[in-house]
């Protein structure tokens, strides 16, 4: 059991790789992306932090043999707390997050994967809303992440039936931002992982930040900050030059 970690230049793909349980969330995991996170935190290069799985599954959801020992609601709080202080410290990260779903996954699966900033997909992969199928409602804070990511009654429609959702349904909805072939998903992945990290962390951060801009204004000082800086200035004079060629 591992979830196992690879640097390239400015992003760090996170792998879990628990293939007796199909990736599945238990409390080996929760200390191991705990760590994780410690270092990300307190790392000033990282533009993008990565997340998938190993041996054709995402994350199959929480460990029902290692959760089930959990029988009173005291515990169980003491669980999803901790659970949802993790996924809001990868909310709260100054840099891009991306889930790469690259196999089914299920219940606390696109819980998790929810809480990253983009999620793209495999085709041939399915996102299961199933917790219902154990008498449960989400609780690693996945329905405030649904009313963000799709139309309220289309999130409920999916809890209530238990819906397992082929990729391209879940594009469709808003849920994935992209999907990729299987024989395309490598190369895909790059591309997406090139874009994602061609900005620094300056422009990042003001991205990320906007999300809480409440009238036009707010762009302006910003626009002109950027507009001035040496990295636009070069990037506009490459893209000139290139042209004259």
């Amino acid at each position: 059991m591992s979830i196992r970690t690879e640097r390239n230049g400015t992003h760090l793909t996170a792998t879990i790789h628990y293939p007796e349980t199909k990736n599945a969330v238990n409390f080996e995991w929760m200390d191991q992306i705990e760590a994780i996170l410690d270092d990300l935190e307190s790392d000033a290069k990282t533009r993008l932090f990565i997340l998938t799985g190993s041996e054709g599954s995402f994350i199959s959801g929480g460990d029902l043999r290692e959760f089930h020992q959990i029988k009173r609601a005291d515990e169980a709080r003491e669980m999803t707390e901790r659970m949802l202080h993790i996924l809001n410290r990868i909310r709260g990260l100054p840099f891009w997050t991306l889930a790469a779903i690259n196999g089914d996954t299920y219940g606390g699966g696109w819980e998790i994967a929810a809480s990253f900033d983009f999620r793209i997909a495999r085709s041939d992969v399915n996102i299961g809303f199933t917790q219902g199928k154990f008498y449960l409602p989400p609780g690693w804070g996945g329905i405030a992440s649904l009313r963000q990511l799709v139309p309220w009654k289309t999130a409920l429609f999916w809890l209530a039936t238990q819906r397992i959702l082929p990729a391209q349904e879940a594009l469709k909805s808003g849920f994935v931002n992209q999907v990729l072939a299987p024989a395309e998903y490598q190369t895909g992945l790059k591309k997406i992982t090139e874009s994602l990290t061609m900005n620094d962390r300056t422009f990042i951060e003001y991205l990320k930040s906007s999300a809480s801009f409440s009238g036009f204004e707010q762009e302006t000082d910003p626009f002109t900050r950027f507009w001035e800086s040496a990295e636009h200035q070069q990037r506009v004079e490459a893209f000139l030059n290139r042209k004259k060629r």
